[in-house]
């Protein structure tokens, strides 16, 4: 069984200060503006050798003028069906409120373990302001601050005696990770949506609905692994305010976190330069990359249009042109699960270990029919090669004049790689060393 904390609450009283104070990171986007948090947002934490899961929430509120009040109040009942304690946050620099109460209310219809949290009790006023909480009849409060830590340790103390279990320490270890990174509104969230069959996150047509990185736990394929929603990503020029800036970092973090990227384009639209930018991101970074064209049943086509673009995609992101391409529809339902299946398949090429005998036998005999052009009159020779114990594939070949082997002999043996070991959707670092020093 599973230790799971949820931090609830109204707006703006210091749920994601909490979060990221538990979980030691600063994962979730705090800004002084009500609303910023959304989605759940999940982490993980531990105190006294007892482990256990933290859930942050939006701020729970009825009749405000946000758009997305309902999703919200919908992603917090969800996390409270899912928890085992309850955190209530409580603001000591506003006082008590109506929300408080109506909440309250509503924390007591769950039957779980509620614990009353005084946030903002950074001095002795504010600590003993926090008596008043006691009207909401869920016992006593505990004053904390979450942005120093005062407090915090009492709290946790009487938490953990909640918990049946220990906990994992880490249930995400050694979980594959695939991220879905595209520019705004291009239907990253109702792709997660679709293949999780819940709402996992909030979907609507306003662009920059999803702020935070929203990881998601999904089996498919006999194979566990984490897919993560991110927001969409924009040119710095076109972020606005600091809550953009921090979601823009948070996907990209999120990309750099994890094994493959589905990148999501909008097949209206097109391959944009952002578009580019993005897939040239994840490439930096070696990670696997599977590209998704969204929206294709909006698309008026026959029987050459997915050839001709993606041959117009792949001459625009030459040389990556080993990156596999997918039309899909999310609202159809059409190929997404394929999508899942390629990125899972990108997973296992990402991995893939190649023993030195196989690869020397191969690739020696591609060298023999073709061998790198002379130096100086001297034949340039490739000894042998060996693939090196790294995250991706990474290969030295050991030559006697490595640094005047050219780039295009370079890019013939990575073609003549993929050709015999496949690598689809995964570049290839290749290293040339001299045989005489290594």
């Amino acid at each position: 069984m599973s230790n799971i904390v949820a931090i609830v609450g109204r707006p703006n009283v210091g749920k994601s200060t909490l979060f990221n104070r538990l979980v030691e990171s600063r994962d979730a986007i705090m800004d002084d503006q009500s609303g910023v948090t959304r989605d759940r947002h999940y982490g993980y934490a531990d105190w006294t050798e007892r482990y256990f899961t933290v859930i942050d929430t939006g701020g729970y509120v009825v009749g405000s003028d946000d758009v997305f009040e309902s999703n919200i109040r919908d992603q917090v009942q969800i996390a409270i069906d899912e928890a085992t304690v309850l955190l209530f946050v409580v603001d000591t620099m506003t006082g008590l409120t109506g929300l408080d109460k109506d909440f309250a209310n509503v924390l007591r219809r769950s039957k779980k373990p509620v614990f009353l949290v005084a946030n903002k009790a950074e001095t002795l006023e504010r600590t003993l302001s926090a008596n008043e909480f006691y009207e909401l009849g869920l016992g006593d409060p505990y004053p904390i601050s979450s942005q120093t830590g005062s407090g915090t340790g009492d709290l946790l103390d009487e938490v953990v005696k909640c918990f049946q279990t220990d906990g994992i320490e880490n249930p995400d270890d050694g979980i594959p990770r695939i991220a879905i990174l595209g520019r705004p509104n291009v239907g990253k969230s109702s792709f997660l949506n679709v293949l999780t069959g819940t709402d996992r996150s909030i979907v609507t047509d306003i662009a920059g609905t999803t702020r935070d990185a929203i990881n998601t736990h999904y089996k498919a394929y006999g194979k566990d692994f984490i897919l993560t929603d991110t927001a969409g990503i924009r040119r710095k020029s076109r972020i606005h305010d600091d809550v953009e800036f921090y979601s823009t970092l948070r996907s990209i973090k999120a990309m750099e976190a994890s094994d493959v990227c589905i990148v999501m384009i909008d097949a209206e639209r097109g391959l944009e330069s952002q578009d580019v930018n993005i897939i040239a991101q994840a490439n930096r970074a070696k990670k696997g990359i599977v590209l998704m064209v969204n929206k294709w049943d909006l698309i008026a086509k026959d029987t050459m249009t997915a050839d001709n673009i993606r041959k117009e995609m792949i001459g625009r992101l030459a040389p990556m042109d080993y990156l596999p391409t997918i039309f899909a529809s999310v609202v159809d339902k059409q190929r997404i699960f394929q999508v899942i299946e390629k990125a899972m398949e990108v997973y296992e090429n990402k991995t893939k270990k190649i023993t030195t005998s196989q690869l020397n036998d191969v690739m020696q005999d591609e060298i023999r029919k073709n061998p790198p052009p002379g130096y100086r009159g001297q034949h340039v020779t490739i000894k042998y090669m060996i693939q090196l114990p790294t995250p991706t594939p990474t290969f030295v070949f050991f030559s006697n004049h490595p640094r005047q082997i050219p780039e295009s002999y370079r890019r013939f043996l990575e073609n003549r790689m993929r050709d015999h070991f496949g690598f689809d959707g995964v570049p290839l670092t290749l290293f040339f060393r001299d045989k005489d020093k290594d």
